[in-house]
């Protein structure tokens, strides 16, 4: 098996993943997940595609992930795994997908409009 290559994205969270069959090192920006996830929440954000497939410990993972929070950073990850699992065998696709893991979250925090105070918020209004 080759290096399989995917891209997760999560509000303005971008993850790229190498897949490659392995012992099941996890590789987050150059230090183990548990180190740079230390929430147990956000591990198994991490760990969930591979524990609805049975897959734990078949693969190894170098991630890069830049911008946003942690939070969205995992769940970017979440996504990209969920689709190099997809690439790799398309039988993992009916596992992953009743659980909402091949959906890519479009929600992203709203602009800001000139001539207000935030996106919806308004200056206050002055009658007289």
């Amino acid at each position: 098996m080759d290096t399989v290559h995917t891209i997760g994205r999560r509000k303005t969270s971008v993850a790229r993943i190498y897949v490659s069959e392995g012992k099941g090192a996890i590789t987050v920006n150059k230090k183990k997940y548990t180190d740079y996830f230390p929430t147990s929440t956000l591990q198994y954000k991490i760990q969930q595609p591979f524990l609805l497939t049975n897959t734990e410990g078949n693969y190894d993972l170098n991630v890069t992930v830049k911008g946003g929070g942690s939070n969205g950073q995992a769940e970017a990850v979440r996504l990209a795994i969920s689709r190099a699992l997809c690439k790799i065998n398309e039988e993992y696709r009916a596992d992953l997908k009743p659980e909402g893991l091949l959906t890519r979250d479009p929600r992203m925090v709203e602009r800001k409009k000139f001539g207000q105070k935030k996106a919806r918020k308004k200056f206050q209004f002055s009658k007289r």
